[in-house]
């Protein structure tokens, strides 16, 4: 194998630099694991180290033309018919077991190595574009719309809160129905699904589905829109088979809240910027531009605040290429389109503007929300703030791995849950370096590069100094767009300059683990977790429902100011939102169960859950932990049965103890 020397590869030119400084920083960070117990200051690391490494290689060696192997022909055109066949076995799998087993999710993995597989090793001649993202798009209608079918009434814990005000909405036929909700102010998800339960004359439910359920896997369409405007068609298309698999994607689309709009909203938005700095634009597209904008912020707050991070970034990237401070001018016509960058600061100021005036009139905790987000933030920084003050996760830390009871799958699950993660953020690494490269910078993939840094800032940096207001979680969806356009440049990187045997290791390795990885995380299955002992099951079934009907009518469903505190009632979480955000009842908060006793609660709700599956209850100190318990422990023998069905149960104060 032949390497070029140093001397032919300027080796000071940015990629070069900034690939070793990757290698020394992901040094630097190693050590940190001694410090703190956290999930990425154990992978991100290596993941770096091993993304520096291979552009390295892939810079240094020789770039001889090369043939990759393919698959044969009959097989390339076997493989649709077969992914096709594979779909339609999964939704018969679900109707037949009534859920998203284990099952399920293992043959939804094959199906989309399948689908990897044939968009990498498919030949020029064999490669159909259009088919291929048929394949996806259909991929994520089964994959979502299997959890949606199957499980009565809605996946997940904000949707029925969002659902209540629609029918407040619905009922009153005015908007003022939700005047004191912070909503108020955002209502486009709330007036798309009333809207569309009235044009189709379907409930919530059906509205909910038909609306913000459809929009979310047709929306992948837009990042394959966004990423052919860089790149050709194949790689366009491994962008967006990367983001339908993307576990949080996946979350947004079977817990249809506001942050899933937004979301849709916010691809439309990237695809638009994408688009004016790549091409000759007129008034229509840059309008496009402004009018998505616009919608982000009358959706969301926090999918607007995310607008507003790549909002920053595209304007930084315009200001380094119009000063010019690295030199950033020798475009390669060849790699990206020669363009001179475009003017945002009219539309940052405007957006920044609509979004401070917006916010200071939405409701929100007794004051407006700029003020009450301002108040979080200032009390976090000042309370827990500190390097390394990492909040303990269920989904971030391995582990509370120092307890003598720890298996090792309990040790495991949390690496399972950021696999798929890990593996696009090396490819995203890799895509980084290349679009460093002076020959290659440009405006739109400064703008991807500096918006995914940004993100990974608030995800993963702020979480590490303790600073969590801006809610990490519900960034990894909107930073998924960006990690799949730049991991589909990466593995464009690879394929193109390593040796064959190396490309087809790493592309295989990718094809082979990112799918099974992402659908196996935590996020894409809270409908039914794959790892039930390990993570809440964010769904109900028919009985955990009519109990919380039930309960509303014994009770009346008072109004919370009703509620004396001596009445509140205790259960799980999350079978506590359900009551509470329903209207059922209230003031229902999670029970406090101390280790090795029973709860000392007067009004208390157990459900066999709670004996089989991960729940959460508070210890005596008010942290919440995961914990099976037996009936008794609950419903004490002191109280009486007011409900059961058999699976849920309802104590109250009995009569000859008082």
């Amino acid at each position: 194998m032949e390497y070029r020397s140093l001397s032919e590869l300027r080796p000071l030119r940015l990629d070069t630099v900034a690939a070793i400084a990757g290698l020394l920083i992901a040094m630097g960070l190693f050590p940190l694991r001694l410090f703190a117990s956290q999930i990425y200051l154990d992978t991100v690391p290596i993941v770096l180290g091993t993304g520096c490494a291979l552009y390295l290689v892939a810079l240094y060696q020789q770039e001889n033309a090369r043939t990759l192997p393919t698959l044969p022909s009959g097989v390339a055109m076997a493989l649709p018919s077969l992914v096709l066949t594979g779909l339609a076995g999964l939704v018969v799998l679900t109707i037949v077991q009534g859920t998203r087993t284990h099952l399920f999710f293992a043959g939804a993995s094959v199906v989309g190595t399948l689908v990897l597989g044939q968009i990498l090793f498919t030949s020029d001649r064999d490669f159909k574009p259009g088919l291929l993202l048929f394949q996806v798009v259909c991929f994520a209608l089964v994959f979502r719309f299997t959890a949606l079918y199957v499980t009565p009434g809605y996946i997940g814990i904000d949707i029925w809160t969002h659902t209540e005000l629609v029918r407040a909405i619905l009922t009153e036929g005015t908007l003022d129905a939700i005047s004191d909700d912070k909503h108020y102010a955002s209502p486009f998800y709330h007036l798309l699904v009333a809207a569309s339960a009235l044009l189709y004359d379907v409930p919530i439910r059906t509205a909910v589905y038909l609306s913000v359920g459809l929009a979310m896997p047709l929306s992948i369409l837009l990042v394959y829109a966004a990423t052919n405007l860089l790149v050709s068609q194949r790689w366009a298309t491994l962008a967006a088979a990367c983001y339908a698999l993307a576990s949080h994607v996946v979350m947004w689309g079977i817990h249809l809240i506001p942050t899933s709009l937004g979301l849709v909203f916010f691809l439309g938005m990237l695809y638009a910027l994408i688009r004016v700095m790549r091409i000759e634009y007129t008034f229509r597209d840059f309008s496009l531009l402004l009018l998505l904008s616009v919608a982000v912020i009358l959706t969301h707050q926090v999918s607007t605040f995310i607008m507003l991070v790549l909002l920053i970034a595209a304007f930084v990237a315009q200001l380094v290429f119009v000063v010019g401070p690295l030199g950033l001018t020798r475009l390669d016509a060849s790699v990206f389109r020669a363009k001179k960058p475009v003017n945002l600061v009219g539309l940052v100021v405007f957006n920044f503007g609509l979004t401070i005036f917006v916010w200071s009139l939405t409701p929100y905790r007794q004051q407006s929300f700029l003020a009450t987000v301002l108040s979080f933030f200032r009390q976090t920084v000042e309370e827990s703030a500190g390097f390394l003050n990492i909040a303990s996760d269920s989904s971030a830390d391995p582990a509370q791995a120092g307890t003598e009871t720890t298996t090792l799958l309990e040790q495991l699950v949390p690496y399972v849950d950021a696999l798929g993660f890990l593996f696009l953020l090396g490819a995203t690494f890799v895509g980084c370096l290349y679009v460093v490269h002076r020959r290659r910078a440009e405006q739109s993939v400064f703008t991807l590069l500096l918006a995914s840094a940004f993100m990974l800032v608030f995800v993963m940096g702020m979480p590490m100094f303790g600073i969590h207001t801006f809610i990490p979680t519900r960034w990894f969806a909107f930073l998924y767009a960006p990690m799949a356009i730049l991991g589909a440049i990466g593995l464009r990187t690879v394929s193109g300059k390593l040796s064959p045997a190396l490309v087809v290791t790493v592309l295989l390795l990718f094809v082979l683990v990112y799918p099974g990885a992402m659908i196996f995380a935590t996020e894409s299955n809270i409908d039914n977790p794959a790892f039930d002992d390990q993570h809440e099951r964010l769904a109900y079934d028919r009985t955990e429902l009519a109990a919380a009907e039930s309960i509303a009518e014994i009770t009346g469903s008072p109004d919370g100011s009703e509620i004396r505190p001596d009445q509140r009632l205790y259960t799980d979480h999350p079978y506590q939102t359900l009551l509470s955000r329903t209207g059922a009842y209230p003031s229902t908060t999670t029970a406090t169960v101390p280790d090795g006793g029973g709860a000392d609660h007067d009004y208390t709700v157990y459900r066999s859950r709670q004996s089989s599956d991960a729940v959460y209850f508070s210890d005596e100190r008010g942290e919440g932990r995961i914990e099976q318990i037996s009936p008794d422990r609950l419903c004490r023998p002191d109280q009486a049965t007011v409900y059961t069905n058999g699976d849920v149960t309802m104590c109250t104060p009995s009569p000859a103890s008082r």
